[in-house]
């Protein structure tokens, strides 16, 4: 088992015991809810006769459910305005702080938490949604965990878990222009399998993720569930005490230089031991685009989608069911692939640096005739940001829809959908059948970048070509 490493220390210093299932009970430092998961968590409660036990560990938004076009109350979706007014009550019931439309710093959960300072290193982290590995970013433990498990964590803030082992993930060297941490963590994830890391914490390491911005390393810890691993983490650093520093909610004054301390002593020890360990060389990696149904069918953006010869036997029954669904042939170059709905944001891909990326191939472009293409910042302070920046005029000029703050179109539990065969290229985290809102729709995922190439060209697009 491993040893040393920043996992086993955050893992030790949160255990409350052993259960009789060998299970740890592990204390949760901090519990993000929004309004999918927790109603039927707090009915739960209720029918128990029990409370929330430590109100001010839990913090709530709003996100799946919102549109992101209109956002008048109530919504025109019946279900989704009672989902809202279920929270609004049970955080006003239990006194717990909420994030709502109009608060300034409502946005999606894995966005919000981090630039309002929540999340720090050595945390334990949960909520009930499957990307919260997204705050391992920051040298927290963070999991994703079901509506049982979050009345579990409201009821007595603790879990009860297994203990993972623990692989590093080591990338070294600088990223070629035009790649970006978005392509990094598709080309992980293909190498590895979608089913790699079960079993396992990743801890992403090497000289490519410390040069990499806070925000990238949220976006390759995002995708570390997609790999399998059950959470994703990078150590902290001077990158990550620059990002928190200041922050509504990172500690101040004498506070501030005891907490660097801490968090400086639990990052992984130099000899640390590994139950596995895996290296990739940077300038390996190109724009990195999905052609099938899993995050793990990826290529580089010159490869063409591959044959059944070309993969192990135990993935061909998958690729078949994938090249029928995506209509892709394999031996078939993906650059060229008709796009009909380019979609920017996502908790992967929907803060500021993304949509810095994004603008920068967008100016002075327009989108191509037939092509949807839309941006959702991931929080009203990174739509405030950009717009500051004078971004979202980018956007508009060349034919994007500027929407409001939300999951959108990630997984389409809002009025953003796909409809029927459409094809998106998406900046999301999952291509899953029907994830875009449309059981035959499809999905390629890219960077935000490429997705802007493709909705200027109206095809999968190599970016480095605009850039």
């Amino acid at each position: 088992m491993s040893k040393g490493t920043l996992f086993d220390k955050v893992w030790e210093a949160h255990t409350v015991g052993i259960l009789p299932s060998g299970q740890t009970q592990l204390l949760i430092g901090l519990h993000l809810i929004h309004e999918v998961t927790s109603p039927q968590a707090f009915a739960m409660l209720r029918d128990r006769g029990l409370t929330v036990l430590f109100p001010e560990r839990t913090i709530a938004t709003v996100d799946h459910i919102v549109p992101t076009d209109n956002q008048a109350r109530p919504f025109a979706d019946s279900l989704a305005e009672e989902m809202m007014q279920a929270l609004e009550k049970s955080c006003q019931e239990y006194g717990i702080t909420f994030y709502n439309i109009g608060s300034g710093s409502q946005g999606i959960v894995h966005v919000i938490a981090p630039e309002l300072g929540l999340t720090q290193p050595g945390m334990t982290i949960a909520c009930g949604d499957s990307h919260t590995s997204t705050h391992g970013a920051f040298g927290a433990i963070a999991f994703g965990i079901g509506t049982s498990q979050v009345r579990d964590v409201l009821a007595s803030q603790t879990l009860a878990l297994s203990k993972l082992k623990v692989r590093r993930v080591e990338v070294n060297g600088s990223l070629h222009p035009g790649v970006y941490a978005k392509d990094v963590i598709l080309h992980i994830i293909r190498k590895l399998g979608v089913k790699g890391g079960v079993g396992y914490a990743y801890e992403f390491a090497g000289t490519t993720f410390e040069q990499m911005s806070m925000e990238e390393r949220m976006t390759v810890c995002n995708m570390s569930i997609e790999g399998g691993a059950r959470c994703g983490y990078i150590n902290p650093d001077q990158v990550t005490f620059d990002y928190l520093k200041g922050l509504e909610f990172a500690p101040q004054g004498a506070d501030w230089d005891q907490a660097i301390a801490w968090w400086q002593s639990i990052a992984s020890d130099a000899d640390a031991e590994y139950d596995d360990v895996v290296k990739f060389d940077a300038a390996d990696i190109a724009p990195t685009v999905t052609w099938g149904i899993t995050p793990g069918q990826g290529i580089g953006i010159d490869e063409k989608v591959p044959t059944p010869e070309d993969m192990p036997a135990d993935e061909r029954a998958i690729a078949a069911e994938a090249y029928q669904y995506m209509d892709l042939q394999p031996g078939h170059p993906i650059q060229g692939t008709k796009v009909d709905v380019c979609f920017i944001g996502s908790c992967t891909n929907g803060r500021i640096s993304d949509l810095r990326e994004a603008a920068k191939v967008a100016k002075g472009r327009h989108v191509a005739e037939g092509v949807k293409a839309f941006v959702v910042p991931g929080s009203e302070r990174v739509k405030q940001a950009a717009e500051a920046e004078g971004l979202h005029t980018i956007f508009e000029a060349a034919g994007f829809e500027w929407r409001e703050p939300g999951c959108s179109m990630c997984l389409a539990m809002n009025p953003d959908k796909l409809q029927g065969r459409q094809l998106s290229a998406s900046s999301s985290n999952r291509n899953f059948k029907g994830r875009q809102g449309s059981a035959s729709g499809r999905t390629l995922l890219m960077s935000p970048a490429m997705v802007v190439a493709a909705a200027v060209t109206g095809h999968v697009t190599d970016v480095r070509e605009l850039l």
